[in-house]
């Protein structure tokens, strides 16, 4: 099956903008992108007239939790809900964040394993979803950060026998805690926790068995920790300096910012129910997060979007707001969308098939109603998302009832 966009404004996922193009899609794939006189339109093709809109990459959320519901105390919630109601409720989370444009998540931390049974019903076609990248549990140290999501582990060959209980589970990747954090009760989010040792053991194993790794880290030394440990990104990287700014451009280490976990978690306070120790630590790191994203992105770091979903007031399906947080603080909304296409794809090692708008990549597309180059927030109207195709299917939007 043929399926032809015209008339669109096309934007690459490279940095790169095509006003008035067109896309031939051929069954799950892009067959050609170009000018209209340079697309052949086989006869029987599907086509649908999308002047003034604009088509980019599906989107990629690199940091999502899915069991967690944008509560005021995630933790309190998590402890007290019945698992079966926690996978319901992010099959729900899943398909708000593809109807939002979000095509592909990599999911940080689930409370348990059932992550690899809602990743199997979405590529099956039982659910709808988003591709999803899981780690199932976050690896900490016993009595550390995020241990309400994770496997608490100690030592080196403790590292190890974890990163294997993961890998037996179906894990595509592997999430470390470098240091203490916002939600967890008695953590402090400038102290590391796993050491380098124990990271540099645990590393090497995800490695041996073909897994990238991410490493929470909001201290500077569990920063530098991780990243000499060989980690692939740095979540959160709240309290950067200059070496580890110079480590992680030196050894490719993407930084995944999450700006959008601080900022719900400060606009909403005390008021809205937020543990009052959440929200002051919230408030002590906020500034001095924008300030290392700023210093990032100066410097040249890798920059992959993501959101940390799930946490207080950072709702599922409303993942597009990190775009325009990091616009805000100097990104041009160029570049982000392409810290949420071309890059977040090299990270999670799949932009051989998705992340950009060329021929013979998965057919993920975002379509939307207005020009997010000029204005990003378009991308969080939901009115404004015409249609959201996934591996050449048209899974949501107007455009789903007319193709």
């Amino acid at each position: 099956m043929f399926l032809v966009l015209r008339g669109v404004r096309v934007i690459d996922g490279l940095g790169h903008v095509r006003e008035r193009g067109t896309i031939l899609i051929q069954n799950d794939r892009i067959a050609e992108v170009g000018d209209a006189r340079h697309v052949s339109i086989p006869r029987g093709a599907i086509e649908v007239d999308a002047r003034g809109m604009t088509v980019l990459p599906g989107l990629i959320d690199c940091h999502v939790h899915l069991c967690l519901g944008g509560e005021p105390d995630v933790v309190k919630t998590t402890q007290a809900e019945d698992p079966a109601l926690t996978l319901l409720k992010a099959a729900s989370s899943a398909r708000r964040t593809l109807e939002a444009g979000f095509t592909t998540v990599r999911d940080l931390g689930f409370r348990n394993h059932a992550i690899f049974a809602l990743k199997k019903a979405i590529e099956t076609g039982l659910l709808p979803g988003p591709r999803i990248q899981a780690a199932g549990l976050a690896i900490c140290m016993t009595g550390g950060h995020a241990r309400f999501i994770g496997r608490e582990a100690d030592g080196p060959s403790g590292i190890v026998d974890a990163v294997r209980e993961q890998l037996s589970a179906g894990a595509d990747m592997i999430k470390f805690i470098a240091s203490g954090g916002v939600l967890t009760p008695g953590t402090l989010p400038d102290r590391a926790q796993l050491t380098q040792e124990e990271l540099a053991a645990g590393i090497a194993e995800a490695r041996r068995n073909g897994r990238r790794v991410a490493a929470h880290a909001h201290a500077t030394e569990g920063m530098k920790n991780a990243i000499r440990a060989g980690a692939h990104s740095i979540e959160h990287a709240t309290l950067m300096d200059q070496e580890a700014s110079d480590l992680m451009r030196k050894q490719g280490v993407y930084m995944v910012p999450t700006l959008s976990a601080l900022a719900t978690a400060v606009a909403c306070g005390l008021a809205a129910g937020i543990p009052e120790d959440v929200v002051n630590k919230a408030q002590a790191l906020r500034a001095r997060h924008s300030a290392s994203f700023k210093q990032a992105h100066r410097a040249g770091i890798l920059i992959a979007m993501g959101t940390d979903a799930g946490t207080p007031f950072n709702y599922h399906g409303e993942n597009a707001q990190e775009l325009e947080r990091m616009v805000a603080l100097g990104m041009s909304p160029m570049e982000a969308i392409v810290a949420a296409t071309s890059s977040a794809a090299s990270l999670l090692g799949i932009d051989h098939l998705i992340g950009t708008l060329e021929k013979g990549k998965l057919a993920d597309l975002v379509i939307v109603n207005g020009n997010p180059l000029r204005r990003i927030s378009i991308l969080q109207e939901k009115n404004r998302i015409a249609g959201v195709m996934q591996a050449g299917r048209l899974v949501s939007g107007p455009l789903s009832k007319r193709a």
